[in-house]
């Protein structure tokens, strides 16, 4: 099923001409988030180029996503403006309210009993006012996203903070507070600062045990968790676009732990396999028509450092599997000196548990690495040493890895396959 097809059509159809416009505006080639931000301005294009880190903007998001911790104050607001439906497609997801303790079914079950009164309040709210409804189990708020909603060159926003996964499919995709999300269920606009831009240019291409998830770590390591704030990260290059789009969402996703006001790839083919591959082949088709309104103008690929306020370049060809932590998201240390570390800082040498899974690492490409991983540890004869768990990112990709054997891989060796939810890195561990 395809959701928002005419909002998309619409799009599409009004982008190439607000592009232009805005291309002329500011007399310049522009990034592929100029080129989103610019299209969905609230009201007509301004006199003047609005200047970045500097003027704030009013924005008109397509899409609003909310998870169950954070969608209650917002749909009590909500329910007090005057509408009898949301001006915008709009979702609640039921994800974060899930205690990771004994198992998927069992968990689930608790869940539902002990948090029955907010999802019973979620669903009749979002019955009555024509939001989407995500019951607990269905999935991880950002995965479902990705797999149902994001589309490239679109807007959203979400009460919650790895809302930019989207940037997988090329959306510029911001997390906000309840309160911005009921303003653009109202039909209101969204005030934003102009971001600044930070390019990050990939070349080369990922190989051995090398994934996307290094490439945040990496960058995490160069920027620092400060050094996003108020700016969009854009990557681009040949090197992005050898990486699939839920690798390309893993790397958006952990622009949060650097600060960035979101993280976006150009449209490409590995977008488009992923839109065919979810059943969104119309929407693929369609980004296709516009592709090089959905990419940088090739004068900023070609000179980077005159477009972007700040560029980092990586060749992935020379980058090797990284470990971040502890403490913080941005002590960045490549696997081959982390035995050094450990004993040069004295850090516990005993990994007590893992986990496999979690916003940014929940698709069937992450679960299905770690399965590899597991079958060949099994073949040499190893056993798991430590406690570890899976959450499945969706119900897709919990079907997918049960149809593939992968969860029958992990139970093998003890591993322990929670609900597809976010309990585990929001502290509902036990």
């Amino acid at each position: 099923m395809v959701f928002d097809l005419d909002l998309i059509k619409k799009l599409y159809a009004e982008m190439p001409g607000k592009v232009d416009a805005a291309r002329k505006l500011t007399g310049k080639p522009l990034t592929l988030a100029e080129k989103i931000l610019y299209a969905h301005l609230y009201n007509a294009q301004p006199a003047t180029p609005y200047s970045r880190g500097k003027d704030y903007v009013d924005f008109a998001p397509d899409r609003v996503a909310m998870q169950d911790a954070t969608a209650q104050m917002a749909l009590l607001q909500f329910s007090t403006a005057g509408r009898s439906r949301v001006a915008v497609p709009s979702t609640v997801h039921c994800d974060h309210l899930i205690q990771a303790k004994a198992g998927a079914v069992q968990d689930l079950a608790t869940a539902n009993e002990v948090n029955k009164e907010v999802y019973d309040f979620l669903s009749s709210i979002s019955n009555k006012y024509g939001i989407g409804f995500w019951k607990p189990g269905a999935g991880i708020i950002h995965q479902v996203v990705l797999e149902n909603y994001a589309f490239p060159g679109g807007m959203m926003i979400g009460t919650d903070s790895h809302t930019p996964n989207a940037g997988g499919l090329g959306m510029v995709a911001i997390g906000v507070g309840g309160a911005d999300a009921v303003d653009v269920m109202a039909g209101l606009p969204w005030e934003l600062k102009m971001p600044k831009l930070i390019g990050v240019k990939l070349t080369g291409r990922m190989s051995g045990w090398v994934s996307a998830k290094d490439v945040i770590l990496w960058v995490a390591g160069q920027l620092t968790v400060k050094g996003g704030t108020g700016a969009i990260v854009e990557y681009f290059g040949p090197g992005a676009d050898s990486i699939s789009a839920t690798g390309k969402g893993t790397i958006c996703n952990m622009g949060a732990e650097i600060g960035a006001t979101c993280s976006v790839f150009s449209y490409d083919s590995k977008m488009a396999d992923y839109l065919n591959g979810t059943g969104r082949a119309e929407v693929a088709s369609l980004a296709d028509g516009i592709r090089n309104y959905l990419r940088p103008d090739e004068e900023v690929m070609a000179d980077p450092a005159k477009y972007y306020d700040q560029v980092l370049e990586l060749d992935l060809d020379t980058l090797e599997p990284y470990v971040n932590g502890p403490f913080t998201p941005d002590l960045a240390t490549p696997i081959s000196k982390m035995a050094e570390a450990v004993k040069e800082n004295g850090w516990p040498e005993k990994l007590e548990v893992a986990l496999i899974g979690s916003c940014t690492n929940s698709s069937y490409e992450d679960i299905s690495r770690s399965a590899s991983i597991v079958k060949d540890a099994v073949s040499q004869g190893l056993e798991a040493k430590s406690e570890f768990t899976i959450t499945p990112g969706s119900e897709l990709v919990r079907y997918t890895i049960e149809r593939d054997g992968f969860i029958n891989t992990f139970e093998s060796v003890g591993g322990v396959v929670l609900a597809n939810a976010c309990g585990p890195c929001i502290g509902q561990w036990a």
